[in-house]
Protein backbone atom coordinates (compact mmCIF):
# COMPACT_ATOMS: atom_id res chain seq x y z
CA UNK A 1 0.00 0.00 0.00
CA UNK A 2 1.46 3.34 -1.06
CA UNK A 3 2.19 6.03 1.50
CA UNK A 4 -0.86 8.08 2.50
CA UNK A 5 0.39 11.36 1.00
CA UNK A 6 1.39 9.75 -2.28
CA UNK A 7 -1.83 7.77 -2.46
CA UNK A 8 -3.94 10.87 -1.79
CA UNK A 9 -2.08 12.86 -4.44
CA UNK A 10 -2.68 10.10 -6.99
CA UNK A 11 -6.36 9.84 -6.09
CA UNK A 12 -6.93 13.61 -6.24
CA UNK A 13 -5.28 14.08 -9.63
CA UNK A 14 -7.88 15.36 -12.07
CA UNK A 15 -10.77 15.11 -9.59
CA UNK A 16 -13.38 17.80 -9.06
CA UNK A 17 -14.34 17.10 -5.42
CA UNK A 18 -13.58 14.59 -2.68
CA UNK A 19 -16.38 14.42 -0.11
CA UNK A 20 -15.24 14.16 2.55
CA UNK A 21 -11.47 14.22 2.14
CA UNK A 22 -10.92 13.85 5.87
CA UNK A 23 -12.95 10.61 5.83
CA UNK A 24 -10.95 9.29 2.88
CA UNK A 25 -7.69 9.97 4.71
CA UNK A 26 -8.95 8.04 7.73
CA UNK A 27 -9.95 5.12 5.49
CA UNK A 28 -6.53 5.11 3.86
CA UNK A 29 -4.81 5.17 7.25
CA UNK A 30 -6.49 1.90 8.23
CA UNK A 31 -4.47 0.12 5.53
CA UNK A 32 -7.65 -1.74 4.62
CA UNK A 33 -8.30 -2.76 1.02
CA UNK A 34 -11.09 -0.33 0.16
CA UNK A 35 -14.11 -1.23 -1.96
CA UNK A 36 -14.26 1.26 -4.84
CA UNK A 37 -17.55 1.52 -6.73
CA UNK A 38 -18.41 3.07 -10.09
CA UNK A 39 -21.61 2.44 -11.97
CA UNK A 40 -22.41 2.65 -15.67
CA UNK A 41 -25.82 2.25 -17.24
CA UNK A 42 -25.47 0.31 -20.51
CA UNK A 43 -27.53 2.80 -22.52
CA UNK A 44 -25.32 2.55 -25.64
CA UNK A 45 -23.08 -0.26 -26.89
CA UNK A 46 -19.80 1.63 -27.04
CA UNK A 47 -17.74 3.47 -24.45
CA UNK A 48 -15.86 6.63 -25.40
CA UNK A 49 -12.93 8.56 -23.93
CA UNK A 50 -15.31 10.60 -21.79
CA UNK A 51 -16.24 7.41 -19.92
CA UNK A 52 -12.58 6.55 -19.42
CA UNK A 53 -11.93 9.62 -17.26
CA UNK A 54 -13.66 7.71 -14.49
CA UNK A 55 -12.31 4.29 -15.50
CA UNK A 56 -8.76 5.67 -15.43
CA UNK A 57 -9.35 6.70 -11.83
CA UNK A 58 -10.51 3.16 -11.03
CA UNK A 59 -7.24 1.89 -12.49
CA UNK A 60 -5.32 4.22 -10.15
CA UNK A 61 -7.18 2.73 -7.19
CA UNK A 62 -6.24 -0.74 -8.41
CA UNK A 63 -2.59 0.28 -8.60
CA UNK A 64 -2.88 1.49 -5.00
CA UNK A 65 -4.04 -1.99 -3.99
CA UNK A 66 -7.79 -1.45 -3.64
CA UNK A 67 -10.71 -3.53 -4.91
CA UNK A 68 -12.62 -2.09 -7.87
CA UNK A 69 -16.30 -2.92 -8.26
CA UNK A 70 -17.47 -2.07 -11.78
CA UNK A 71 -21.25 -1.91 -11.58
CA UNK A 72 -23.26 -2.40 -14.75
CA UNK A 73 -26.67 -0.87 -14.12
CA UNK A 74 -28.74 -3.37 -16.04
CA UNK A 75 -31.70 -2.64 -13.74
CA UNK A 76 -31.34 1.16 -13.60
CA UNK A 77 -30.62 1.22 -17.34
CA UNK A 78 -34.21 0.24 -17.96
CA UNK A 79 -35.37 3.26 -15.92
CA UNK A 80 -33.09 5.76 -17.64
CA UNK A 81 -30.93 8.21 -15.71
CA UNK A 82 -32.84 11.53 -15.54
CA UNK A 83 -29.66 13.48 -14.75
CA UNK A 84 -29.45 16.60 -16.90
CA UNK A 85 -32.56 15.70 -18.84
CA UNK A 86 -35.34 18.19 -19.53
CA UNK A 87 -37.80 15.43 -20.37
CA UNK A 88 -38.51 11.85 -19.31
CA UNK A 89 -36.21 9.42 -21.12
CA UNK A 90 -37.70 6.52 -23.05
CA UNK A 91 -36.82 3.25 -21.29
CA UNK A 92 -34.54 0.67 -22.90
CA UNK A 93 -35.71 -2.88 -23.43
CA UNK A 94 -34.17 -5.71 -21.42
CA UNK A 95 -32.57 -7.09 -24.61
CA UNK A 96 -30.95 -3.69 -25.36
CA UNK A 97 -29.51 -3.49 -21.87
CA UNK A 98 -28.13 -7.04 -21.90
CA UNK A 99 -26.47 -6.61 -25.30
CA UNK A 100 -24.89 -3.29 -24.33
CA UNK A 101 -23.71 -4.69 -21.00
CA UNK A 102 -21.90 -7.51 -22.82
CA UNK A 103 -19.84 -5.02 -24.84
CA UNK A 104 -19.01 -3.01 -21.69
CA UNK A 105 -17.40 -6.03 -20.09
CA UNK A 106 -15.19 -6.48 -23.16
CA UNK A 107 -14.17 -2.82 -23.35
CA UNK A 108 -13.34 -1.96 -19.73
CA UNK A 109 -10.50 -4.47 -19.57
CA UNK A 110 -8.54 -2.40 -22.06
CA UNK A 111 -7.89 -0.23 -18.99
CA UNK A 112 -8.71 -2.22 -15.86
CA UNK A 113 -6.91 -5.30 -14.58
CA UNK A 114 -9.46 -8.13 -14.88
CA UNK A 115 -7.83 -9.98 -11.98
CA UNK A 116 -8.53 -7.01 -9.70
CA UNK A 117 -11.98 -6.09 -11.00
CA UNK A 118 -15.31 -7.35 -9.72
CA UNK A 119 -18.03 -6.84 -12.34
CA UNK A 120 -21.47 -6.61 -10.75
CA UNK A 121 -25.03 -6.12 -12.01
CA UNK A 122 -27.60 -4.28 -9.90
CA UNK A 123 -30.37 -6.58 -11.10
CA UNK A 124 -28.72 -9.12 -8.75
CA UNK A 125 -30.29 -7.43 -5.72
CA UNK A 126 -32.95 -5.18 -7.26
CA UNK A 127 -34.50 -8.15 -9.06
CA UNK A 128 -35.10 -9.80 -5.69
CA UNK A 129 -36.96 -6.80 -4.26
CA UNK A 130 -40.73 -7.00 -4.09
CA UNK A 131 -43.15 -4.07 -4.12
CA UNK A 132 -43.08 -3.77 -0.34
CA UNK A 133 -39.27 -3.62 -0.31
CA UNK A 134 -39.28 -0.85 -2.92
CA UNK A 135 -41.86 1.14 -0.92
CA UNK A 136 -39.68 0.83 2.18
CA UNK A 137 -36.71 2.11 0.20
CA UNK A 138 -38.75 5.04 -1.13
CA UNK A 139 -39.75 5.91 2.45
CA UNK A 140 -36.12 6.75 3.27
CA UNK A 141 -36.10 9.93 1.14
CA UNK A 142 -38.45 12.87 0.76
CA UNK A 143 -39.95 14.61 -2.27
CA UNK A 144 -38.54 17.90 -0.95
CA UNK A 145 -35.02 16.47 -1.02
CA UNK A 146 -35.55 15.12 -4.54
CA UNK A 147 -36.65 18.55 -5.73
CA UNK A 148 -33.38 20.01 -4.46
CA UNK A 149 -31.79 18.33 -7.45
CA UNK A 150 -31.17 21.00 -10.06
CA UNK A 151 -32.66 19.24 -13.07
CA UNK A 152 -35.76 18.10 -11.16
CA UNK A 153 -36.18 21.59 -9.72
CA UNK A 154 -36.00 23.24 -13.14
CA UNK A 155 -38.47 20.81 -14.65
CA UNK A 156 -40.88 21.23 -11.74
CA UNK A 157 -40.77 25.03 -11.83
CA UNK A 158 -41.20 25.15 -15.59
CA UNK A 159 -44.16 22.79 -15.55
CA UNK A 160 -42.28 19.96 -17.29
CA UNK A 161 -43.52 16.54 -16.17
CA UNK A 162 -41.45 14.37 -13.84
CA UNK A 163 -42.47 10.73 -13.81
CA UNK A 164 -42.55 8.98 -10.42
CA UNK A 165 -40.13 6.29 -11.61
CA UNK A 166 -37.49 9.00 -12.18
CA UNK A 167 -37.46 9.69 -8.44
CA UNK A 168 -36.61 6.02 -7.95
CA UNK A 169 -33.40 6.31 -9.98
CA UNK A 170 -31.23 8.11 -7.38
CA UNK A 171 -32.70 5.89 -4.66
CA UNK A 172 -31.76 2.71 -6.50
CA UNK A 173 -28.31 4.06 -7.37
CA UNK A 174 -27.88 4.90 -3.69
CA UNK A 175 -29.10 1.47 -2.62
CA UNK A 176 -26.46 -0.07 -4.90
CA UNK A 177 -23.88 1.41 -2.51
CA UNK A 178 -25.67 -0.29 0.38
CA UNK A 179 -25.76 -3.67 -1.35
CA UNK A 180 -22.12 -3.39 -2.44
CA UNK A 181 -20.88 -1.98 0.88
CA UNK A 182 -18.91 0.65 -1.02
CA UNK A 183 -16.20 2.60 0.79
CA UNK A 184 -15.74 5.02 -2.11
CA UNK A 185 -17.97 5.85 -5.08
CA UNK A 186 -16.84 7.66 -8.21
CA UNK A 187 -19.03 9.57 -10.63
CA UNK A 188 -19.17 12.56 -12.92
CA UNK A 189 -19.90 16.00 -11.51
CA UNK A 190 -23.45 15.63 -12.83
CA UNK A 191 -23.91 12.61 -10.55
CA UNK A 192 -23.12 14.40 -7.29
CA UNK A 193 -26.72 14.36 -6.01
CA UNK A 194 -27.08 10.62 -6.68
CA UNK A 195 -23.73 9.83 -5.05
CA UNK A 196 -24.70 11.74 -1.92
CA UNK A 197 -27.99 9.83 -1.76
CA UNK A 198 -25.83 6.72 -1.51
CA UNK A 199 -24.08 8.18 1.54
CA UNK A 200 -27.40 8.92 3.23
CA UNK A 201 -28.87 5.49 2.52
CA UNK A 202 -25.78 3.76 3.87
CA UNK A 203 -26.30 5.66 7.14
CA UNK A 204 -29.95 4.50 7.21
CA UNK A 205 -28.79 0.90 6.86
CA UNK A 206 -26.15 1.21 9.58
CA UNK A 207 -23.13 1.34 7.28
CA UNK A 208 -20.21 3.75 7.26
CA UNK A 209 -20.94 6.37 4.59
CA UNK A 210 -18.97 6.16 1.37
CA UNK A 211 -16.53 8.83 0.30
CA UNK A 212 -17.79 10.54 -2.85
CA UNK A 213 -15.32 11.48 -5.58
CA UNK A 214 -16.63 13.47 -8.53
CA UNK A 215 -14.76 13.59 -11.83
CA UNK A 216 -14.92 16.37 -14.45
CA UNK A 217 -17.00 15.89 -17.57
CA UNK A 218 -14.70 15.65 -20.60
CA UNK A 219 -15.45 18.01 -23.45
CA UNK A 220 -15.86 16.49 -26.89
CA UNK A 221 -13.94 17.27 -30.06
CA UNK A 222 -15.69 20.64 -30.37
CA UNK A 223 -14.26 21.72 -27.01
CA UNK A 224 -17.67 23.00 -25.92
CA UNK A 225 -20.22 20.28 -25.21
CA UNK A 226 -19.54 17.14 -23.22
CA UNK A 227 -18.28 14.16 -25.19
CA UNK A 228 -21.31 12.26 -26.36
CA UNK A 229 -22.14 9.77 -29.05
CA UNK A 230 -25.48 11.50 -29.64
CA UNK A 231 -23.63 14.76 -30.34
CA UNK A 232 -21.15 12.94 -32.59
CA UNK A 233 -18.21 14.71 -30.93
CA UNK A 234 -16.71 11.60 -29.38
CA UNK A 235 -13.68 9.33 -29.68
CA UNK A 236 -14.81 5.74 -29.20
CA UNK A 237 -12.43 3.39 -27.46
CA UNK A 238 -13.24 0.87 -30.20
CA UNK A 239 -12.40 3.34 -33.00
CA UNK A 240 -9.81 2.22 -35.54
CA UNK A 241 -6.27 3.46 -34.77
CA UNK A 242 -6.14 5.94 -37.66
CA UNK A 243 -9.56 7.36 -36.76
CA UNK A 244 -8.65 7.65 -33.10
CA UNK A 245 -5.33 9.34 -33.82
CA UNK A 246 -6.86 11.70 -36.38
CA UNK A 247 -9.62 12.78 -33.99
CA UNK A 248 -7.10 13.52 -31.25
CA UNK A 249 -5.04 15.59 -33.67
CA UNK A 250 -8.19 17.57 -34.57
CA UNK A 251 -8.70 18.98 -31.05
CA UNK A 252 -7.58 22.51 -30.33
CA UNK A 253 -4.20 23.19 -28.74
CA UNK A 254 -5.98 24.54 -25.66
CA UNK A 255 -8.19 21.45 -25.30
CA UNK A 256 -5.10 19.25 -25.62
CA UNK A 257 -4.06 20.11 -22.05
CA UNK A 258 -7.48 19.12 -20.72
CA UNK A 259 -7.09 15.74 -22.46
CA UNK A 260 -3.57 15.35 -21.08
CA UNK A 261 -4.82 16.02 -17.55
CA UNK A 262 -7.80 13.68 -17.66
CA UNK A 263 -6.73 10.96 -20.09
CA UNK A 264 -2.94 10.66 -19.96
CA UNK A 265 -1.09 8.41 -17.52
CA UNK A 266 2.04 10.56 -17.78
CA UNK A 267 3.30 12.23 -14.58
CA UNK A 268 2.10 15.79 -14.11
CA UNK A 269 5.65 17.14 -14.05
CA UNK A 270 6.23 15.62 -17.50
CA UNK A 271 3.09 17.35 -18.81
CA UNK A 272 4.31 20.61 -17.25
CA UNK A 273 7.54 20.05 -19.17
CA UNK A 274 5.57 19.82 -22.41
CA UNK A 275 3.94 23.18 -21.63
CA UNK A 276 7.36 24.71 -21.07
CA UNK A 277 8.59 23.31 -24.39
CA UNK A 278 5.73 25.01 -26.21
CA UNK A 279 6.34 28.26 -24.33
CA UNK A 280 9.94 28.02 -25.53
CA UNK A 281 8.81 27.66 -29.15
CA UNK A 282 8.07 23.95 -29.71
CA UNK A 283 5.27 23.09 -32.14
CA UNK A 284 2.09 22.08 -30.24
CA UNK A 285 1.43 19.54 -32.98
CA UNK A 286 4.49 17.53 -31.91
CA UNK A 287 3.24 17.37 -28.31
CA UNK A 288 -0.22 16.37 -29.56
CA UNK A 289 1.46 13.51 -31.43
CA UNK A 290 2.57 12.12 -28.05
CA UNK A 291 -0.98 12.27 -26.69
CA UNK A 292 -2.36 10.56 -29.80
CA UNK A 293 0.23 7.81 -29.62
CA UNK A 294 -0.42 7.18 -25.93
CA UNK A 295 -4.19 6.88 -26.38
CA UNK A 296 -4.01 4.67 -29.48
CA UNK A 297 -1.42 2.39 -27.82
CA UNK A 298 -3.67 1.99 -24.80
CA UNK A 299 -6.65 0.73 -26.78
CA UNK A 300 -4.73 -1.06 -29.54
CA UNK A 301 -0.94 -1.45 -29.22
CA UNK A 302 2.26 0.51 -29.73
CA UNK A 303 2.76 -0.72 -33.30
CA UNK A 304 -0.74 0.49 -34.21
CA UNK A 305 0.04 3.85 -32.58
CA UNK A 306 3.26 4.19 -34.57
CA UNK A 307 1.49 3.34 -37.83
CA UNK A 308 -1.34 5.78 -37.06
CA UNK A 309 1.18 8.57 -36.58
CA UNK A 310 3.01 7.69 -39.80
CA UNK A 311 -0.27 7.51 -41.73
CA UNK A 312 -1.33 10.88 -40.34
CA UNK A 313 1.97 12.46 -41.37
CA UNK A 314 1.67 10.94 -44.84
CA UNK A 315 -1.85 12.24 -45.30
CA UNK A 316 -1.40 15.71 -43.86
CA UNK A 317 2.16 16.91 -43.46
CA UNK A 318 3.42 15.48 -46.73
CA UNK A 319 0.38 17.06 -48.32
CA UNK A 320 1.77 20.43 -47.20
CA UNK A 321 -0.92 21.13 -44.62
CA UNK A 322 0.24 24.29 -42.80
CA UNK A 323 0.93 24.32 -39.09
CA UNK A 324 -1.23 27.42 -38.69
CA UNK A 325 -4.62 27.91 -40.32
CA UNK A 326 -7.80 29.87 -39.54
CA UNK A 327 -10.29 28.21 -37.21
CA UNK A 328 -13.93 28.78 -38.12
CA UNK A 329 -16.98 27.98 -35.97
CA UNK A 330 -20.21 27.40 -37.89
CA UNK A 331 -23.75 26.90 -36.66
CA UNK A 332 -25.89 24.13 -38.19
CA UNK A 333 -29.58 24.95 -37.92
CA UNK A 334 -30.88 21.38 -38.29
CA UNK A 335 -28.02 19.24 -37.06
CA UNK A 336 -25.97 19.38 -40.25
CA UNK A 337 -24.74 21.77 -42.92
CA UNK A 338 -23.96 21.11 -46.59
CA UNK A 339 -20.35 20.97 -47.69
CA UNK A 340 -20.95 23.77 -50.19
CA UNK A 341 -22.21 26.08 -47.45
CA UNK A 342 -19.30 25.09 -45.22
CA UNK A 343 -16.80 26.07 -47.91
CA UNK A 344 -18.53 29.40 -48.47
CA UNK A 345 -19.03 30.28 -44.78
CA UNK A 346 -15.45 29.29 -43.96
CA UNK A 347 -14.19 31.69 -46.61
CA UNK A 348 -12.65 28.90 -48.67
CA UNK A 349 -14.78 29.72 -51.73
CA UNK A 350 -16.59 32.96 -52.61
CA UNK A 351 -19.91 31.22 -53.29
CA UNK A 352 -21.69 27.88 -53.07
CA UNK A 353 -21.62 27.56 -56.86
CA UNK A 354 -17.83 27.94 -56.79
CA UNK A 355 -17.74 25.39 -53.97
CA UNK A 356 -19.64 22.89 -56.10
CA UNK A 357 -17.33 23.54 -59.03
CA UNK A 358 -14.26 22.87 -56.84
CA UNK A 359 -15.83 19.67 -55.53
CA UNK A 360 -16.55 18.53 -59.10
CA UNK A 361 -12.91 19.16 -59.98
CA UNK A 362 -11.77 17.01 -57.03
CA UNK A 363 -10.08 19.99 -55.40
CA UNK A 364 -11.76 19.67 -51.98
CA UNK A 365 -10.45 17.47 -49.19
CA UNK A 366 -11.75 16.89 -45.67
CA UNK A 367 -9.18 15.51 -43.23
CA UNK A 368 -7.03 14.53 -46.20
CA UNK A 369 -9.78 12.62 -48.05
CA UNK A 370 -10.99 13.90 -51.41
CA UNK A 371 -14.70 14.82 -51.47
CA UNK A 372 -16.64 13.73 -54.54
CA UNK A 373 -20.26 14.43 -53.60
CA UNK A 374 -21.59 18.00 -53.65
CA UNK A 375 -24.55 16.75 -51.58
CA UNK A 376 -22.38 15.79 -48.59
CA UNK A 377 -23.63 17.03 -45.18
CA UNK A 378 -21.37 17.64 -42.17
CA UNK A 379 -23.03 17.01 -38.81
CA UNK A 380 -22.75 19.02 -35.62
CA UNK A 381 -20.11 18.27 -33.02
CA UNK A 382 -17.41 17.63 -35.61
CA UNK A 383 -14.11 19.35 -36.24
CA UNK A 384 -12.39 18.98 -39.61
CA UNK A 385 -9.41 20.28 -41.54
CA UNK A 386 -10.77 21.35 -44.93
CA UNK A 387 -8.59 22.03 -47.93
CA UNK A 388 -9.53 23.67 -51.22
CA UNK A 389 -6.88 23.49 -53.91
CA UNK A 390 -3.29 23.49 -52.76
CA UNK A 391 -3.17 26.54 -50.51
CA UNK A 392 -6.56 27.21 -48.92
CA UNK A 393 -7.05 25.56 -45.53
CA UNK A 394 -9.31 26.02 -42.54
CA UNK A 395 -10.12 24.10 -39.39
CA UNK A 396 -13.90 24.10 -39.22
CA UNK A 397 -15.94 23.25 -36.11
CA UNK A 398 -19.66 22.61 -36.64
CA UNK A 399 -21.95 23.39 -33.69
Amino acid sequence: MAGIDDALASIKRGTEEVLLESELIEKLKTGKRLRIKAGFDPTAPDLHLGHTVLINKLRQFQELGHEVMFLIGDFTGMIGDPTGKSATRPPLTRDDVIENARTYEQQIFKILDPEKTLVMFNSSWMGEMNAADLIQLAAKHTVARMLERDDFNKRYNSGQPIAIHEFLYPLIQGYDSVAMKADVELGGTDQKFNLLVGRELQKHYGLSPQTVITMPILEGLDGVQKMSKSLNNYIGISDAPDDMFGKIMSISDELMWRYFELLSFRPLDEIDGFKKQIADGANPRDIKFLLGEEIVARFHNQDAANRARENFISRFQKGAVPDEMPEVNLQAANGSISIANVLKEAGLTPSTSEAMRMIKQGAVRIDGERIESKDMEITTGNSHVIQVGRRRFAKVVIH
